[in-house]
């Protein structure tokens, strides 16, 4: 009897004909292993939960043959070995054992940020490194071929000097005869001598009276001819050869340490053609969204003028802190998510992870100056803290390293005379570059200085006259007035003054500021009611967004460099909006690929909140 064939049904990939692998538990969808790598690198859907099926039907495999007994299977898993074990596996009886299965989800939660770091960021530079390093591999060789030259030849001429050292070290200390015996022997000869100085005096005190002809005689033919020479040798280097010349012959080829090969964003990423808006959320628990921290892709930190909240993306508040204070940039977040914070006594404090524990890390003891504005610094671990004199409007900005001592102050420029008047938001660039968004009414400026705190430049506002078209962002044209002379008195036509419009670069009053993975500096100005793009050296380059009915007039921005995402809050109201204007370059395998016109340049076009 023949056996009836049973249908099987197979999973097909949800984005292409070819059979599923994986599935994204954050779409959700089905996806083949090209589809689920695409996924995962793409910045749109980075941040996505991609897992294969056996971990979505959280199927483990209960037949698994131990290596060590091939005819048993896995039945436990040794804690302190960290191996799997079967019943034959003696040696960990009186180990601590839990089930295989306990054990391999609490193991895949512990791996699961790795594994998506290897899936998202490593595989994607991948394409890019091994290039280099072929290239770098033919570099070495020929770059090591003349350090073992050098090396060779400072050797060699090291090698003379050491021989010539040891030449005159036994010419002059260990000369035919033993040190010892000289310095013996020269004794006797002293004693002798003395012996002798002494028997004369005794002849010329007794007898010069006597017989002085007699005494004459004497010492002239009898006096011993003794001169002995003090022999003295120190055990020392030569002339030729201080300890200044060799640690200078040793230490004149130095090979520098690169460390790990690292791609630069110039090659991943690219600006898109126009900012796409990517998702909205309206917080719980604050009015108004005067300043955000990105934790992750999916927690951030929000503040108003009175609180302070943890948000997930869904806008459900997780954490509130009590004793926040309310002014400018309050908050910022290091790399252990640990949130740092100014309170409302001015202290700046520090909540664990975990959210249980607050302790001060700076203590206010100037009552002069006031904490306005935080930073911490990715690069160095470093805190930027922007302050406020209390009697008048003067600022500076102050460099706490990780264990809070005060190590730089900036306050002044090249000339002496003083840089901010209230620093309100604080960041730094890829470069080092200490930015900052100083505004006091009517107008104010970011004000931009190295990590040493030289000023670098200060930017008040984009071109003098510039226009957005209201249909759409683009820039429409530039009116800087009538023509001279054609402007009457109202009263009799008599020519008064030329308006030219706003003199260049003195109309920005800066809110929230931020700088993205390709070093630009993001600053919303209230003024022209935009989000305003200028390169890492202060050059204007595109009205990024603009405010909305919906949204109201936005206040504070943050870049989230895990996604390349920027978030966005309300002035308004309690919403948050994302947006996405930088990609992942489209072919990394080819560097030097000519791009089409207006792939990787940002148009001038500014998007519309939504």
């Amino acid at each position: 009897m023949e056996t009836a064939s049973i249908p099987s049904k197979v999973h097909q990939c949800s984005k292409c004909p070819g059979d599923t692998e994986y599935y994204c538990l954050s779409c959700p969808c089905d996806l083949c292993p090209q589809c689920k790598e695409n996924h995962v690198k793409d910045l749109q859907t980075i941040d996505h939960d991609v897992v294969s099926h056996r971990d979505k039907i959280n199927y483990i495999p209960t037949q698994e043959i131990c290596l060590r007994h091939p005819s048993h299977v896995y039945i436990k898993y040794c804690e302190p070995c960290q191996v799997p074990v079967c019943y034959h596996c003696t040696q960990h009886r009186n180990h601590r054992q839990l089930v295989i299965t306990t054990s391999y989800n609490t193991k895949q939660q512990q791996h699961r940020g790795t594994i998506h770091t290897i899936r998202s960021e490593a595989l994607f530079y991948r394409p890019v490194l091994l290039p280099r390093i072929k290239t770098d591999f033919k570099t070495c060789r020929t770059e090591f071929s003349l350090y073992q030259s050098e090396m060779l030849t400072k050797a060699q001429t090291l090698e003379h000097l050491i021989d010539y050292i040891q030449k005159d070290f036994m010419c002059n200390v260990f000369c035919d005869f033993d040190f010892k015996h000289r310095c013996l022997k020269q004794k006797k000869e002293m004693t002798i001598h003395i012996v002798s100085l002494q028997r004369y005096v005794y002849i010329y005190e007794q007898r010069r009276v006597i017989r002085p002809l007699q005494f004459l005689s004497s010492i002239k033919t009898a006096l011993p001819q003794i001169h002995p020479t003090l022999h003295t040798s120190q055990l020392s280097m030569t002339e030729s050869l201080n300890k200044e010349d060799v640690m200078e012959s040793l230490s004149a080829i130095q090979i520098t340490e690169r460390g790990n090969r690292r791609v630069g964003n110039q090659c991943l990423l690219k600006l898109t053609s126009a900012p796409e808006f990517h998702q909205s959320l309206t917080v719980t628990g604050v009015d108004r969204c005067y300043h955000i921290s990105c934790v992750t892709s999916d927690l951030v930190w929000v503040s108003d003028e009175d609180n302070l909240i943890l948000t997930d993306t869904i806008g459900v508040p997780l954490h509130r802190v009590e004793d926040s204070c309310s002014d400018g940039g309050i908050h910022t977040v290091n790399s252990e998510s640990e949130l740092i914070y100014i309170d409302m006594y001015d202290n700046i404090n520090k909540l664990s992870k975990d959210m249980k524990t607050t302790t001060t890390f700076i203590e206010r003891t100037d009552s002069t100056w006031r904490p306005w504005c935080v930073y911490w610094s990715p690069s160095t671990g470093d805190l930027l803290v922007g302050m406020c004199y209390r009697h008048k409007w003067t600022g500076k900005v102050t460099r706490y390293n990780q264990s809070g001592q005060l190590t730089q102050t900036i306050q002044h420029d090249n000339t002496g005379r003083g840089l901010y008047r209230q620093p309100n938001y604080i960041t730094e660039n890829n470069n080092g570059d200490v930015v900052v968004s100083d505004y006091i009414y009517p107008s104010g400026a970011v004000m931009v200085t190295e990590r040493g705190g030289r000023h670098r430049f200060s930017y008040t506002g984009p071109p003098s006259g510039s226009r957005l078209d209201p249909r759409g962002g683009r820039h429409r044209f530039s009116y800087t007035g009538p023509p001279s002379g054609s402007r009457l008195d109202p009263y009799g036509g008599r020519h008064r003054f030329s308006y030219t419009g706003r003199p260049s670069g003195s109309g920005l009053n800066p809110r929230g500021i931020c700088t993205d993975a390709l070093s630009h500096i993001l600053v919303w100005d209230d003024i022209t009611k935009t989000v305003q793009m200028l390169d890492k050296d202060g050059q204007f380059l595109s009205h990024l967004l603009t405010e909305s009915q919906e949204m109201g007039e936005p206040w504070d921005l943050s870049y989230d460099v895990n996604t390349h995402r920027l978030w966005v809050g309300s002035g308004d109201n309690n919403k948050l909006c994302v947006y996405r204007y930088i990609t992942r370059q489209d072919a990394l395998t080819d560097e030097h690929r000519p791009r089409p016109d207006g792939e990787a340049m940002f148009s001038s076009s500014a998007v519309e909140w939504r």
